[in-house]
């Protein structure tokens, strides 16, 4: 079969990265198209792919601020045609299901409807844009939503990365999907004899992970926070946290299995689409400390592999943390619970679901 794989942009490594790299494994020979590739600040193992780019690679700065280009991403994948190809699989936070895919079949891994068209208020105010700019930018928004959309019809056959995923590409784009969970390299970790007191958060330090909220938390708590991640908002975070919570910035893959398994338990403080870190954790035989929402409501059980708070508040946190008793949760339920979302049990799914959807026929639209 004559596959294309399509992602947003290589400039950064995250979820999506992850699971791009899952579908490398599954299809080794596929060619990869994105909008712009930084190959000296991606992985050195990326450079033995197919990497196609478009002419946005060209652009300048592009490599270290990719948001303010914004607009010409619908224009840059609208401009790729595929339609040569078999099946055409997209990767997609962003625009990159724009592709022309033709008679292909295009099935969409969607790891989140655009969210910085469709949740626009909410993005403005994380990025604290002036309100000014605001203005300016709606009317684009609007236009953009509006290609959104209509490139959303163009795909077969829709897939979601959590159930909260699922429920945003009904409401957004009138589809229906399957959920199939990102993979998660869960071999990496194990869990260990005894544990230490500090709580963990394994994140890149950027407004919507809502950090600050975790920071505010535990100064009210006095208890020790490891904080392991890079970003933007590392200077203001540090500004704002007492003197239990420590920052590591970027750690080592390597060192990742042990801090997990040596932590009291993960923090999760923020609304993710799916939360790859949290299964890490339980991987490692550790509870998490969750707001409940998102895709925290897939991956951990309530009362067995962590807990809930149900409100976005330090205060709510606070009182998470404080009743929550780690030391009653079975490390081998949570190691049990994080295997369900195993990088085979991924291939093996999505595997399947390829194969019944191009047999089915590649003109079937509309359905699953």
């Amino acid at each position: 079969m004559h596959l294309a794989l399509v992602h947003d942009w290589l400039n950064q490594i995250g979820g999506a990265e992850d699971v791009l790299e899952a579908l490398v494994g599954m299809f080794p020979r596929a060619p990869i198209y994105t909008s712009m590739y930084w190959r000296e600040g991606m992985p050195e193992t990326y450079r033995a792919w197919n990497i196609r780019t478009t002419w946005m690679n060209h652009l300048p700065g592009i490599y270290r601020h990719h948001q303010p280009y914004l607009p010409l991403y619908p224009l840059a994948f609208a401009r790729l045609d595929l339609s040569g190809y078999d099946l055409v699989l997209s990767n997609k936070s962003g625009f990159c299901h724009g592709v022309r895919a033709g008679e292909a079949a295009h099935i969409c891994y969607c790891l989140t409807p655009t969210r910085y068209v469709w949740d626009f208020d909410a993005y403005a105010a994380r990025e604290a844009l002036p309100p000014v700019l605001r203005t300016v930018l709606r009317p684009l928004v609007a236009l953009l939503r509006r290609w959104d959309y209509q490139a959303a019809q163009r795909v077969n056959h829709f897939v979601a990365i959590s159930t909260e995923v699922q429920a945003r590409i009904r409401r957004t784009y009138g589809r229906d999907s399957v959920v199939i969970h990102p993979p998660v390299d869960s071999a990496r970790f194990r869990p260990a004899p005894t544990h230490d007191d500090y709580y963990l958060i394994v994140s890149r330090l950027i407004p919507y992970r809502r950090i600050d909220l975790a920071v505010r938390a535990f100064n009210q708590l006095g208890l020790p926070l490891v904080i392991a991640g890079d970003g933007r908002d590392r200077e203001a975070l540090e500004a704002l946290a007492g003197p239990t919570i420590t920052f590591l910035g970027r750690v080592p893959d390597e060192d990742l299995p042990v801090l997990f398994a040596r932590c009291r338990a993960y923090v999760l403080p923020g609304e993710e689409d799916f939360g790859i870190a949290p299964v890490q954790a339980q991987a490692a035989g550790r509870p998490v400390i969750a707001y409940g929402a998102g895709g925290a409501l897939d991956t951990v059980i309530d009362g067995a592999t962590g807990v809930f708070f149900r409100e976005p508040t330090p205060e709510a946190l606070v009182a998470a943390v404080r009743t929550f008793d780690s030391n009653a949760i079975d490390s081998h339920v949570c190691r049990a619970n994080a295997e369900r979302f195993a990088v085979e049990v991924f291939k093996e799914k999505l595997s399947q679901f390829i194969r019944d959807k191009v047999t089915r026929g590649q003109g079937d639209r509309g359905r699953a």
